[in-house]
This record gives C-alpha cells, sequence and structure tokens, in this order.
C-alpha cells in the first residue's frame, strides 16, 4: 500500500511539473523581457515545492521534520523573492526576503538554544 501512495504522489508530481514545462502561466511579468516563460517556469516549480512543503508540515511525524520544513520554507520563500524581482522590476522582493533571512536565522539560533536546554542570556 505505501508503494502504491509512493507511485500516485510521483505521478501526481511528474504530470504537475510537466503541465508547468508545457504550459506556463506567466503573470505579473512584464512580457517585453526576453526569458517570460524561464521565469514564469521557475515561478510555478517553486509554488509547486511550497506546496508540497506544507503538506509536510501539516503530515510530519515529529517536531524536528516540521522544523526543518519551515526552514527549508524560508530558503524558498527567499528563492521565490528573488524569481520575482527580475521580471518584475520592483526591488523591494529583495528586502522581503532579506527580512526573512535574518528572521529564519534568528529563529534557527533560538531553536537551537532550545534543544540544548539553554536558556537565551546565555
Amino acid at each position: 500500500m505505501k508503494r502504491l501512495k509512493w507511485f500516485i504522489g510521483a505521478i501526481a508530481l511528474m504530470s504537475a511539473i510537466g503541465l508547468i514545462i508545457i504550459k506556463p502561466l506567466p503573470f505579473l511579468f512584464y512580457h517585453d523581457l526576453p526569458h517570460v516563460a524561464f521565469f514564469g517556469r521557475a515561478l510555478f516549480i517553486l509554488l509547486l515545492c511550497c506546496l508540497l512543503l506544507l503538506w509536510r508540515l501539516i503530515k510530519g511525524p515529529t517536531g524536528a521534520d516540521r522544523i526543518v520544513v519551515l526552514d527549508i520554507l524560508g530558503v524558498m520563500l527567499v528563492g521565490l523573492c528573488a524569481i520575482l524581482t527580475i521580471p518584475t522590476g520592483r526591488s523591494w522582493y529583495i528586502d522581503i526576503a532579506i527580512a526573512w533571512t535574518l528572521q529564519s536565522f534568528i529563529s534557527t539560533l533560538a531553536l537551537a538554544k532550545y534543544l540544548e536546554g539553554k536558556g537565551f542570556d546565555e
């Protein structure tokens, strides 16, 4: 039964990526840029990865799995902001990415302190 679930999940994932590659849906982008289709595909692949990470966050069996998913989700969101910066021409996406990266680093440090059993003032 477990292999059947993995097989169905792999087929669904491959069909979603295939659909993204065959038919990108560029929106928010200036259509006079040379690689609009590439940015559209990259955006939707990252969104698909974020949805899979959110599913793993809900389904994760342990708290450590959920923490790792949150850290990876932060990296995905920084990549999403970087991809949105180029075709839209709005530089404030980079500011959001920098703020998210700093917040993610601080939360990782706080989690490490908590897992070691130390207080925040040590």
